[in-house]
């Protein structure tokens, strides 16, 4: 499922993906005093964890960390942003290169699987979609079982069969968790007409499709920004299984390089915290990557509502980024059912997440930083 949102939100990235290899901008590694859990400038200068794990993170080499969508203030992107600004990962003696993805889901899996990408935004659908491919990667951590995929239309629109025999406005393709969400609204779907549409979300309002498809951060955002509210309607809400802030690695790399997946992910986590709290510096950063044209209040609204659907999403009890397994039975069940993969079970779809890396981050619940 790829994610494919209007340039118009970051820079025109002059560096692309290739499958021929990677290009990208890594911007000069700087440190903010008043850092969350008193860590300072000094501290990053100086590698926070004991000789033994620096040595065994600097064997690790070189991590590449692909974005989901250029330097987009999504969760999953933004806070490894951070992290590398922050010096987070100086801290924890990693060698992190960030390069910018275009949104090509498909090419991002193929990348992480050739070892020509360590880690990479994907979500749980797309692991199980790419494992059901042939395509070897693991995932290894996920901020909730909401996804950003939702259906908008006008607020007269009470109720999902009103949709029926109307014009749905779609990408490419009906994403499975709308499509679920309508059936399970009792909308007849296939009444409804569906036609593809650019990335101007305006046509709604304007009258010209009844119902788009669209992210939660992004669309309704632009829309309410132009003075334009819509009724937002959430597979989530419906009981549709979905993923926000989904991250696959390369198995090869995990599982030689335990210690420095694992510090990759305390250094994100870190600064999702740290960005929580501080999303307009953290939106600087992103924006400091980019050659222009970035706009920032907008990647500020899409932080803000990405990180307050988690809040709101996330599994009650349960450390932030845990991989939910039955959710992934949920994903690959839905999958199977609209014919999305070919020959994987739930069973199967479980042995392509590996949720060690995230929990021996925690101690009594509690993020420990830096590494013990």
């Amino acid at each position: 499922m790829e994610k494919r949102l209007p340039r118009a939100l970051v820079a025109a990235a002059t560096a692309v993906v290739a499958a021929s290899g990677l290009t990208g901008c890594s911007g000069d590694k700087n440190t903010a005093d008043g850092a969350p859990d008193g860590t300072t400038s000094s501290a990053h200068a100086t590698p926070a964890i004991s000789a033994a794990r620096c040595a065994q993170n600097k064997a690790a080499g070189k991590i590449t960390y692909l974005t989901g969508y250029y330097y987009q203030a999504s969760a999953s992107i933004l806070e490894y942003l951070a992290a590398e600004k922050l010096g987070y990962f100086d801290a924890l003696c990693l060698d992190v290169d960030i390069k910018p993805g275009t949104g090509n889901t498909g090419q991002n899996t193929k990348l992480l699987a050739s070892g020509q990408v360590t880690v990479s935004p994907v979500s749980e659908q797309d692991v199980i979609q790419a494992r059901d491919n042939g395509v070897g990667i693991v995932g290894i951590s996920a901020y909730s079982n909401a996804g950003l995929e939702v259906l908008m239309t006008m607020p007269a629109i009470t109720d999902l069969k009103q949709l029926n025999g109307t014009t749905l406005g779609q990408k490419g393709s009906l994403p499975v968790g709308i499509s679920a969400m309508l059936t399970q609204a009792g909308a007849d779907v296939p009444s409804i007409k569906q036609v593809v549409v650019g990335y101007d979300p305006s046509i709604l309002p304007r009258g010209q499709v009844k119902s788009l498809t669209g992210f939660i951060s992004n669309e309704p955002n632009l829309l309410a920004a132009a003075g334009q509210q819509v009724k937002v309607w959430r597979p989530y809400d419906y009981h549709v299984p979905g993923s926000l802030g989904g991250l696959a690695a390369n198995p090869d790399f995990a599982a030689k390089h335990r210690t420095a997946v694992e510090d990759f992910l305390r250094a994100g986590l870190h600064a999702y915290d740290y960005c929580s709290t501080k999303g307009e510096e953290c939106v600087g950063y992103a924006a400091d990557l980019s050659d222009g044209g970035y706009d920032k209040a907008q990647n500020l609204k899409i932080w803000q509502t990405e990180v307050a659907l988690v809040q709101q999403t996330k599994s009650p009890g349960t450390p932030l980024g845990l991989v939910d397994m039955d959710n992934v039975t949920a994903l690959a069940e839905l999958l199977a059912k609209y014919s999305m993969v070919k020959k994987t079970s739930a069973a199967d779809a479980k042995s392509f997440f590996d949720s060690s890396y995230l929990t021996a981050l925690y101690q009594s619940g509690q993020l420990a930083w830096p590494a013990t």
